[in-house]
């Protein structure tokens, strides 16, 4: 059974939509910059936020800024709402039809929980915000938002939660229990993730640089990222006068549980990940063209990855790259986040580059993709999203 990848929609800290990212990659335009949005004391970190308030979300989405919402659930659904689009589905059709939401989060609405739970104690003037910490919430509020799916489903299995819910909505396709899956997923930073990564001592307090010998650790980032996946038969069906953004392959999920935080340091997990994928996929390593690193920058995950990718393609590598250097790491999100910019590498023929890169590591025996690089050929790329406890998750998407 073919599935096909029929639309996309993204919004980070490099752009608003599918457009706005790709020509940041182009123009290598990064999204880190200073806090801006979040209310924390930690303003000398560099984060990669969404560029809009709240309120100027609400706006475009119509929503009246009386409504209480969460930053995770607004993001979202502009996410969805382009990806919708994008495949030229309305809303009667998916209606009329077995549509999913399956949406990646952890935070949820952390982040009005953190602002009112002074609130919350002595006085309930905000009470309405306490359910909407759930991580289930966010995902009913994001499907109540588009009024046109018939089962909500939410994953939170740290940063590969999106990638396990695009991986879900693959096989709920092939187990005939859904029509149209949208999958992907949605992270606002809260001062919680923002203070325990620091407490890890994992943020860099410059811009981040995976892969790079002097690197220092990571950059939050925020966003969300959906794709519409369908069969083929069920894509034919409704006679769409274009092709298939892509083909989704196969994927793998593995949990080597070797520490809480950590990778194993011979990169098991992410090794079994990508090569599990690999066969769920029918390809062999050589077929891979272009591999979007999980790369998160931080001493531990660049090595380990480094080496599981040396382990599986040993000196024949493809073009790596890591594009978290452009949107900071938007944790949960991140799965759906870096499969729609897979997707959009193999559309333009381009490898978005591995900014701010100087050193090379002397474990590896590869540099990643550090000039710009258009016009390339591209027909098969891997995705890895890496979770805490050995979470690790590798998507490959093809060009149909």
């Amino acid at each position: 059974m073919r599935i096909f990848v029929t639309g996309i929609g993204i919004i980070s800290a490099i752009g608003n939509n599918a457009t706005e990212t790709t020509q940041s990659f182009i123009r290598a335009k990064s999204g880190i910059c200073p806090i801006r949005y979040l209310s924390t004391s930690h303003k000398n970190l560099l984060v990669g936020e969404v560029k809009q308030t709240n309120e100027e979300m609400k706006r475009f989405l119509g929503i009246s800024q009386s409504t209480p919402s969460i930053r995770t659930a607004l993001m979202g659904m502009i996410a969805v709402e382009e990806a919708i689009r994008s495949a030229m589905l309305d809303k009667k059709t998916m209606s009329d039809s077995m549509s999913v939401l399956i949406n990646g989060t952890t935070v949820g609405g952390m982040d009005k929980v953190e602002d009112f739970y002074t609130d919350f104690i002595e006085n309930d003037t905000k009470n309405e915000y306490i359910h909407m910490q759930h991580c289930g919430t966010c995902s009913e509020m994001i499907a109540d938002y588009h009024r046109c799916f018939k089962k909500v489903n939410t994953i939170s299995t740290a940063c590969s939660s999106a990638a396990n819910a695009i991986l879900s909505g693959a096989e709920m396709l092939r187990q005939a229990e859904a029509d149209i899956v949208v999958a992907g997923g949605s992270e606002c930073i809260t001062r919680f993730h923002l203070n325990g990564f620091n407490s890890l001592m994992i943020i860099d307090e410059s811009p981040c640089r995976p892969f790079d010998a002097m690197r220092q650790g990571l950059n939050l980032g925020e966003g969300a990222a959906f794709v519409i996946l369908e069969t083929e038969e069920h894509f034919n069906k409704r006679a769409v006068q274009s092709k298939p953004l892509a083909e989704f392959k196969g994927g793998a999920n593995v949990c080597e549980a070797y520490h809480q935080t950590a990778s194993s340091p011979n990169g098991n997990g992410a090794f079994k990940a990508m090569k599990v994928a690999l066969k769920n996929a029918n390809l062999q390593p050589s077929d891979i063209d272009y591999i979007n690193a999980h790369g998160t920058g931080t001493q531990n995950n660049d090595l380990s990855e480094g080496i599981a990718i040396q382990r599986l393609w040993g000196n024949e590598i493809p073009y790596v790259s890591s594009t978290k250097s452009f949107t900071g790491h938007t944790t949960s999100a991140a799965g759906g986040v870096e499969a729609v910019i897979s997707i959009l590498a193999l559309q333009n023929s381009i490898v978005p580059q591995n900014i701010n890169f100087e050193n090379p590591m002397p474990e590896l025996n590869f540099l990643p993709v550090v000039e710009k690089t258009q016009n390339v050929k591209l027909t098969n790329v891997i995705s890895n999203s890496f979770g805490f406890g050995g979470n690790d998750t590798s998507l490959i998407f093809s060009k149909v």
